[in-house]
């Protein structure tokens, strides 16, 4: 039997969005969603889901600790007006979308 030991573990992010956004929120979107894209791309965020009445969010996070979840949430340009709660995951599977192999026939 062997364990696999990692270094780093996963946070879903439980967030609540105001059901009545005012300008300010609504101007800060862009700058979310670009830094969103930025750690996604940098594998700190996996995955970013919003309820289709846009009050919820989940967000799953790649971290060393609660502490270290909370840093990055704090660098998020519409963390005014976020209410959430951190759950350190188990695991978290997710399938993966990406271009089949390509043959070389």
């Amino acid at each position: 039997m062997f364990y696999v030991i990692y270094d780093m573990d996963q946070y879903l992010i439980d967030i609540d969005y105001p059901d009545a956004p005012d300008d300010e929120f609504i101007s800060l979107i862009s700058s979310q969603r670009t830094m969103i894209n930025a750690y996604m791309h940098e594998g700190i965020v996996t995955s970013y889901s919003l309820s289709s009445d846009r009050t919820k969010l989940w967000v799953t996070i790649v971290a060393s600790s609660e502490r270290e979840v909370g840093e990055i949430l704090s660098t998020f340009p519409l963390i005014g007006y976020m209410v959430y709660s951190i759950h350190k995951l188990a695991f978290h599977n997710t399938a993966q979308f990406s271009m089949p192999p390509i043959s070389l026939n």
